[in-house]
């Protein structure tokens, strides 16, 4: 037991720091999640599009399991719902016919711009808390531990 001291009863700074992290991603990925719920939608699903929208509406499969941390066996099964929903195509690259692009409809589009606003509201009034120079403070300080 004493040797689980310094892990988990008297952790140092830095394990600290990253169970805050963790703890406080956790909390502001389930406000998002429950919004999604509450309307019947599936978060994970909504990511894929937005993900797609930030790629300027077409991606390939590949780099869309790369964005969003799947494998890319995992990004087909996840795609199948989006398409029979309406929400994204499936078509042939234009240049390299072996090759797949998955592209938002206008539909996608749609459920994006309804119901994003709301979604951002809810997890921006769990940030409160912090005033602007302190957001400012937090994506400076998160940019530097991401290396970038």
């Amino acid at each position: 037991m004493e040797d689980l001291q310094e892990y988990v009863l008297d952790p140092p700074l830095t394990t600290r720091v990253f169970f805050t992290l963790v703890e406080t991603t956790a909390n502001l990925v389930a406000v998002s999640e429950k919004y999604w719920q509450s309307t019947g939608l599936n978060g994970a699903r909504i990511r894929i599009l937005v993900e797609i929208t930030k790629q300027g509406g077409s991606i390939l499969p590949s780099v869309l399991a790369e964005r969003i941390g799947v494998t890319k066996a995992n990004i087909s099964l996840l795609l199948v719902p989006l398409e029979k929903d309406g929400y994204i195509t499936r078509s042939s690259h234009s240049q390299d016919g072996r090759k797949t692009v998955i592209s938002i409809t206008g539909q996608g589009q749609q459920l994006l711009t309804g119901h994003l606003p709301e979604n951002r509201r809810a997890v921006a009034t769990r940030m409160q808390g912090l005033d602007e120079q302190e957001m400012l403070m937090l994506i400076s300080l998160l940019q530097k531990l991401n290396g970038g």
